[in-house]
């Protein structure tokens, strides 16, 4: 089992998965996504999985800032892989498999 989580420090479900993972004595990569972000090729197989509206965080400033709710598909990929804060956290992948969220009935399926 391989399992990267990428979150944002401040993201309490992402705290929340990484104490799934800890009491469970899973280990696991962290990544933080706000300054290291994903890249082309982690995005495409966890789009894959969970697809395009799964990831981006529509609640967040710069959601509104960056008018993504106004601009075309292919500028929204563009303009989420340039600004990572965008990202819904946490993202869990383990190998090909992916999830977005607190999603802890799905990783003890992994288990």
């Amino acid at each position: 089992m391989n399992i990267q989580i990428f979150g944002s420090s401040k993201s309490f479900d992402t705290k929340k998965a990484e104490r799934w993972f800890k009491e469970r004595r899973i280990k696991y990569q962290y990544i933080d996504v706000p300054s290291k972000g994903l890249s082309p090729r982690e995005y495409q197989s966890v789009k894959q999985k969970v697809g395009f509206e799964a990831l981006v965080n529509t609640k967040c400033r710069a959601y509104e800032d960056l008018y993504m709710a106004y601009i075309t598909p292919q500028a929204r990929e563009e303009t989420l892989l340039e600004h990572p804060e965008l990202f819904q956290t946490p993202i869990v992948r383990n190998g090909r498999e992916a999830t977005v969220g607190y999603c802890p009935e799905i990783w003890q399926t992994w288990t």
